[in-house]
């Protein structure tokens, strides 16, 4: 069954699904955002046959998330690297990490924890916030234009 677009939608988180919206996806954004940068690294760490791999690689490449540069040891393989676009997922995943983490325990006793690395200790849970600093839950906001 093949997927209705959504890169029309008035919606932006539509759009954004259009793009990032499997679960293969967000899983190599995940490992470039680890610094995996080669099809074959990607490929053995996820599992995911090549034909798949090589589809969201080059989906990613032309949504401009990801760019493919020659590899840094100067041999003949290419390296996908995120762009400023695919940094900008990093709140997502991290976001996606900490709702499983509380809410779909998994089997590990003492599972990975994303830390800040000068002090190494835990990153804080993300929290959105009202301009005046305020933490909103989502019955403090609504959509609407700003005209």
């Amino acid at each position: 069954m093949r997927r209705k677009s959504l890169s029309g939608a008035a919606c932006p988180i539509a759009r954004t699904l259009d793009i990032i919206g499997d679960w293969w996806t967000l899983l190599i954004v995940r490992d470039c955002l680890r610094g995996m940068r080669r099809f074959s690294e990607l490929q053995k760490n996820l599992g995911v046959s090549k034909n798949i791999l090589t589809r969201r690689l080059r989906a990613l490449v032309a949504q401009e998330i990801l760019e493919q540069k020659p590899a840094a040891d100067g041999s003949a393989y290419q390296e996908y690297h995120l762009t400023e676009k695919g940094r900008g997922l990093f709140p997502v995943l991290v976001a996606l990490g900490q709702f499983g983490r509380e809410n779909l325990p998994g089997r590990d006793p003492n599972p990975m924890t994303l830390v800040d690395k000068k002090n190494r200790q835990p990153v804080r849970k993300l929290e959105i916030r009202a301009a005046d600093g305020r933490v909103l839950s989502p019955g403090d906001t609504l959509m609407t234009r700003l005209h």
